[in-house]
């Protein structure tokens, strides 16, 4: 019915992009550029986790093996032409008609994307306005190239190192409360990713899940595991999920709830853990009359039922609502379980629900919202481990490449043979974060941080030998190291430490 879309990733770029080429100066034959975090919106965010990358270019140099230099040379240079001509025939029809394709069948020719990379080790946390990669061409015949990329590299990139970022603040928040209340080893499963339904696009939710397992082990999205074997040499249990209901399964059974439950706990999940969806008709009752009758089943069982309200504010559902005139509801679930349930008093004198019943909340959970539940359930005295949390797009898809002000700009380039420092510096820029670097980049340890140089020329880069942290990472179509996932992990969790204290 429908014929696919062209997967060449010659196309994958804004249109503006097929202009640049010859824009430049005559005799350019040699572009430099940095990928920098420029700005931080979220409070209590100062350094940005570098991940992504790796996956990135492993997905694009398949892209460009695939579906553009193992493609007959015709096809893949019609396609771009007929682009140009019909994009641009409303607004310039002279460069519509006469821009040329040569640079394209030249690259086809070639074989490889002719790019260095040079980059810090993923996992590390970068302060706002410290590069963490640079990207130039390798021949100068496609000094177009580093910036022409720039669309897909951003595109593939700054969700990852958003997600990541935001995964660590989570990480940090659950920790701090976890230390003080409950078992710090139960963070690590305490913040699952629930997000995929909500991303842009199944690309972007695998690779935002990718940085969300950087701090955590479970994750809904499926197709994670396979991003990370693929390009990060994951093991097989880089995640864990819990079998879960939904409100579908739920209705089906009208309102006999008990009957349900029954049957999931007994028939279709003997033992194990499950996590049923509790709120279809109506959570308090499913607490006050469902669960109570089958308390002697769900202690007897060699497992934990998960109980998950998925409506509501999820303060008020976990830690309770004082201004309820609804006992139950003034309570909370947590406390409704453990008068039901019952459980012990940890070392730390907090609360603990029996570990044969648990708590999940999934809907709308932010930072702010998340603190709070933990505040709430310490006020209360109870452990803050006792529920878990489900982190979706209300979190990982409520940001955008500004968040962190993500962005790949040119700061040096060869003309004529002659170096040239470049330089971005608005004059309307009023909070002054579109300022870019000038010149080649370097990126050192001192101070207990990274520091950004500038400024730098190929001799004073070289003459910085092993105190520039950014090194040659991919090179004509070839990585000259990588990262795996466990490497990443651990180092970021040292690096959180080194920056924040936890």
């Amino acid at each position: 019915m429908f014929n696919p879309i062209s997967k060449n990733p010659i196309l994958w770029t804004d249109g503006y992009k097929l202009c640049h080429k010859d824009q430049y100066p005559a005799k350019t034959n040699w572009v430099y550029e940095t990928w920098t975090p420029r700005m931080s919106r979220i409070d209590g965010i100062s350094h940005v986790v570098f991940f992504g990358l790796q996956g990135a270019l492993a997905e694009m140099t398949h892209a460009f093996d695939q579906y553009f230099f193992k493609q007959p040379l015709e096809t893949v240079v019609a396609e771009y032409e007929e682009a140009i001509q019909h994009v641009f025939a409303n607004t310039n029809a002279n460069f519509a008609a006469t821009h040329s394709s040569a640079h394209i069948s030249a690259l086809h020719q070639l074989g490889y994307l002719p790019i260095k990379v040079k980059a810090m080790r993923e996992g590390s946390l970068v302060p706002i306005g410290v590069p963490m990669f640079t990207i130039e061409n390798t021949h100068p015949d496609f000094f177009w190239l580093p910036g022409y990329l720039e669309t897909q590299l951003s595109a593939y990139i700054w969700s990852p190192m958003t997600a990541a970022t935001i995964a660590d603040r989570y990480k940090r928040l659950l920790t701090t409360y976890a230390e003080k209340t409950g078992d710090v080893q139960k963070v690590h499963s305490q913040a699952g990713d629930f997000s995929m339904r909500g991303m842009g696009s199944p690309e972007t939710a695998y690779r935002t899940a990718g940085g969300h397992l950087l701090s955590f082990t479970v994750s809904a999205t499926l197709s994670v595991r396979n991003y990370l074997k693929s390009y990060y040499a994951a093991n097989n249990d880089v995640l864990m999920y819990t079998p879960s209901t939904e409100h579908s399964v739920m209705c089906s059974y009208g309102e006999r709830e008990v009957e349900a439950f029954r049957h999931l706990i007994t028939e279709v999940y003997p033992s194990g853990n499950i996590s049923i969806v509790s709120d279809t008709y109506d959570l308090w009752n499913v607490v006050d009359q469902v669960i109570p009758q089958l308390k002697e089943l769900i202690l007897a069982r060699d497992g934990k039922v998960v109980i998950r309200p998925d409506s509501g504010d999820p303060i008020h559902i976990i830690c309770g609502d004082e201004d309820s005139d609804r006992e139950t509801i003034r309570k909370g679930i947590v406390e409704r379980l453990f008068e039901i349930f019952g459980g012990t008093v940890n070392s730390k004198g907090y609360k603990e629900l029996d570990p044969h019943i648990g708590v999940v909340y999934g809907d709308s959970i932010t930072v702010d919202r998340a603190e709070k539940i933990c505040n709430g359930l310490m006020k209360k005295g109870f452990a803050s481990t006792n529920t878990a949390l489900g982190i979706g797009s209300y979190t990982y898809q409520y940001v955008t490449r500004d968040t962190f002000g993500f962005a790949l700009k040119g700061t040096a380039e060869e003309v004529d043979g002659q170096f040239k420092a470049i330089q971005k510096r608005p004059a309307t820029d009023t909070g002054n974060f579109k300022k870019s670097q000038k010149g080649m980049v370097a990126v050192i340890f001192e101070d207990h941080d990274y520091r950004l140089i500038d400024d730098l020329n190929p001799e004073t880069v070289t003459a910085l030998k092993d105190r520039d942290l950014l090194k040659d990472f991919y090179i004509d179509g070839e990585f000259l190291f990588t990262n795996t996932f466990v490497e990443i992990r651990n180092l970021l969790k040292l690096e959180s430490n080194r920056v924040y204290g936890n």
